[in-house]
C-alpha cells in the first residue's frame, strides 16, 4: 500500500510540474551577444521554458521569419508566433492570450528600457505587430 501511495504522489508531482511549465520558446541568438543571454534569463525567470539556439548568421534567421524591417538582435518562436527582440513578457502573454491573426510582435532595435537591455520603465516601450509584405509596422501594445 505504501508503495502505491509513493508512486501516486510521484506521478502527481510530475504532472503538476509539467502543468506549471510556461510556454516553450526557441530563441535564436548570436553566441557573442550578452543582452541575448540576459533576455533568455528574463524569459526563464518569468516562467517560460526556453531553448536557446546559437546562430552565427542571424540575418538568415531574420529573413526566414520576415522580421528584417523590425529587426533586433535575437528572434524567438512561441506557439506559432515570431517574437523579435527585447519584447516584455506582458506583450508575449497578451499575444498568446488574444491569438491575433498576425505573424508576431517586435521591439525593433535595442532600446535601453527593454528586458535584457536595462531597467524597464513601464508605459514607455512600444511593441509592434510584425508587418506583412507591403505593410507598415503598427502598434501592438505599449508596455
Amino acid at each position: 500500500m505504501r508503495l502505491w501511495t509513493l508512486v501516486f504522489a510521484m506521478m502527481l508531482a510530475s504532472n503538476t510540474a509539467v502543468a506549471l511549465a510556461g510556454p516553450a520558446v526557441t530563441v535564436y541568438k548570436s553566441p557573442a551577444c550578452g543582452c541575448c543571454a540576459k533576455y533568455v534569463d528574463y524569459l526563464k525567470d518569468n516562467g517560460f521554458t526556453v531553448k536557446a539556439v546559437d546562430q552565427d548568421d542571424m540575418s538568415a534567421i531574420k529573413k526566414r521569419y520576415g522580421v528584417t524591417r523590425v529587426a533586433s538582435c535575437h528572434t524567438a518562436l512561441v506557439n506559432g508566433y515570431v517574437v523579435e527582440g527585447h519584447v516584455p513578457v506582458s506583450a508575449i502573454n497578451k499575444l498568446l492570450r488574444e491569438k491575433p491573426a498576425i505573424a508576431g510582435i517586435s521591439v525593433p532595435g535595442m532600446p535601453m528600457n527593454s528586458p535584457g537591455m536595462g531597467e524597464m520603465e513601464k508605459g514607455t516601450l512600444t511593441v509592434y505587430r510584425i508587418p506583412g509584405a507591403g505593410e507598415s509596422p503598427t502598434v501592438f501594445s505599449v508596455e
